[in-house]
């Protein structure tokens, strides 16, 4: 338990190491407005919170920064996650009035202004194509045994698969599978289709659904296939060891790794972790803050941000609500 009074000296603590970056003394917590206490009592209290798990001490005679576990005590206690500050908040509403495009680009664009927002990485998981419906659906012959599936769905994002073709597998029964996959799979997400009517055709029939299957084949390694990172080179600014560095960067090339965690958290309803918390020892100087993106009442995707557990959390979660919400309009206008 941290009464009152240490509970203003560990916010100060971890307000001013956040701005600064440095230790703090008992002497400059006690000119903080709201701690109220005397130089000697605040170094007294700062001991007992170090004591107590909240506080460091990474030199003698220096002053103390905070733990995990004072950053996690500083995160629950705030009421909420802070208002976007004015030019940020007219930079996000400027980004989405003129967002437009294939929805690929604008995912990867979005990392971008999330991750100039809060000076992190960030890291945007776009819409599972199995829950999209299908706009197009073609079949292209690319080569004697080889043929190309190009769906197009509904929030404009593209998906493709190479066919192998039968031998002797004619120009016309391409053409007619594909009509086929046309008339059957448009305005429907592709896991829900279901089996589709077989032809008078047996090679069509065969062609179908082989070319389903391809489409339906979900593979958890494609996961990064749908996910954009931007703001890596910030995220390596902010940590002088170039140990940490070459660790933090090594994970976020590991997308699956990434999304893992990122759906983990939202599964067990966590905003933020810190530190060692996320069980991952490259990691471990980190923090993550993350929210789902809704598209039409479901969560579809997710917005992130890595940064270093001295962080501005308040912007950082006010940023990554404001631009997870607004994302998910932008999707589920395109999904209309």
């Amino acid at each position: 338990m941290v009464d009152d009074r240490r509970a203003a000296i560990l916010r100060a603590v971890v307000q001013q190491y956040i701005e600064t970056s440095q230790p703090v003394s008992s002497s400059h917590v006690a000119e903080v407005s709201g701690v109220q206490a005397s130089s000697a009592t605040v170094r007294s209290e700062m001991a007992a919170l170090e004591r107590d798990g909240f506080l460091q001490q990474p030199h003698t005679s220096a002053g103390r920064i905070p733990t995990d576990r004072g950053y996690r005590f500083f995160v629950d206690a705030m009421a909420a996650p802070g208002k976007l500050d004015p030019a940020k908040a007219n930079d996000v509403r400027t980004f989405f009035n003129k967002a437009s495009g294939e929805i690929e680009q604008m995912l990867h664009e979005t990392g971008r202004l999330l991750s100039n927002l809060t000076g992190a990485a960030a890291v945007v998981v776009g819409p599972d194509h199995e829950t999209n419906k299908v706009r197009s659906v073609q079949l292209v012959t690319l080569g004697p045994r080889t043929a190309l599936a190009v769906v197009v769905y509904s929030n404009g994002s593209v998906e493709k698969r190479s066919i192998t073709l039968d031998d002797n597998t004619s120009e016309a029964t391409v053409a007619a599978a594909s009509a086929h996959l046309m008339s059957h799979l448009t305005n429907k997400a592709l896991f829900d289709a279901g089996t589709i009517l077989p032809t008078t055709n047996a090679n069509v029939d065969a062609l179908v659904n082989k070319t389903l299957g391809a489409l339906q084949v979900t593979k958890v390694e494609e996961a990064g296939d749908n996910v954009f990172v931007g703001g890596a080179s910030r995220l390596a600014q902010s940590f002088e060891a170039v140990d940490t560095v070459r660790n933090v960067l090594s994970i976020l090339e590991q997308q699956y790794v990434v999304v893992t965690l990122i759906r983990d958290l939202l599964d067990r309803g966590v905003t933020v972790s810190i530190g060692e918390e996320h069980n991952l020892r490259p990691l471990a100087h980190c923090s993550l803050v993350v929210a789902p993106t809704m598209i039409e009442g479901e969560q579809r995707g997710s917005v992130a941000i890595l940064g270093p557990t001295r962080m501005d959390y308040g912007q950082a979660m006010a940023a990554v609500t404001v631009v997870s919400k607004r994302l998910g309009e932008r999707l589920s206008e395109s999904d209309n």
